[in-house]
């Protein structure tokens, strides 16, 4: 396989990598052959949380910061309790239990509305050229997401990113949530490649922390300029966009 170089640095260019771990630690190992994607280093949440505030004005953004806590809370709460539930039905509860929290009105109607938003999202602005990047330098590429198969078929849609993506690995199908290692075992089982081969690209730094633990190569696309978890196992590149995925694909050819 032959990585289009001039290519990669004309669109790793556009963006700035911030390397607060090693800045290639894969780099002159083992070439990465595909990437294994969450859904929102490439999909824009803006749809939904926009929603929030136009049916809670001056309280959609605290209600979307309480709804997103308790999302992660019920998934991994359900898994360890050995209820699973999935991601659509657990976005519903949340935003449910964090209406309550806030004293909000949430019908039905509304609930509704907020959760359509995960159907419209739209690509970041870096996504396309990255992936049309990547794409044309023969990497594969899948979203190994939490989120269910339709949320992601119809995001794939909206962004107009078809044809970039092999199928999607949705975690409903282990009954699961990352960082269960059978979620990330789906990328192994799916590409047919050595663990080493697949980078993960993270859009939380507890994903991040979860894709290393499993031992793929992993780059945080850390748009919100968080810190990195304290989990003992950063990643091998943090970047503030996808740019820098593109940089650390390229530097291990």
């Amino acid at each position: 396989m032959t990585i289009d170089r001039r290519h990669f640095l004309k669109v790793a260019a556009a963006g700035v990598v911030t390397g607060l771990t090693p800045k290639f630690a894969a780099a002159g190992s083992v070439p990465i052959k595909a990437i294994a994607f969450d859904g929102f280093p490439v999909f824009d949440p803006k749809s939904v949380f926009a929603k929030t505030e136009a049916l809670f004005p001056g309280k959609g953004m605290e209600l979307a910061t309480a709804w997103r806590s308790r999302l992660f809370e019920y998934q991994w709460l359900r898994v360890v309790g050995g209820q699973y539930a999935d991601f659509w039905k657990i976005g519903q509860d949340s935003l449910a239990f964090a209406a309550k929290m806030l004293s909000l009105d949430m019908t039905t109607k509304k609930s509704d509305e907020i959760m359509h938003g995960f159907l419209e999202m739209k690509a970041w602005p870096d996504a396309l050229p990255v992936l049309t990047a990547l794409k044309k330098a023969g990497i594969r590429m899948a979203f190994l997401s939490n989120l269910t198969s339709n949320v992601l078929d119809a995001s794939i849609k909206s962004a107009g990113l078809d044809g970039i993506f092999e199928p999607s690995l949705t975690t409903d199908r282990i009954k699961s949530y990352k960082p269960d290692p059978r979620a990330y075992q789906l990328g192994l089982d799916a590409f047919k490649l050595k663990r080493e081969e697949i980078a993960f690209a993270a859009s939380s730094g507890w994903d991040a922390a979860g894709a290393k633990w499993f031992g793929y190569p992993t780059v945080w696309i850390n748009r919100q300029k968080q810190p990195v978890e304290e989990l003992s196992t950063p990643p091998d590149l943090v970047t503030t966009d996808l740019s820098g995925l593109a940089e650390f694909v390229k530097a291990t050819h």
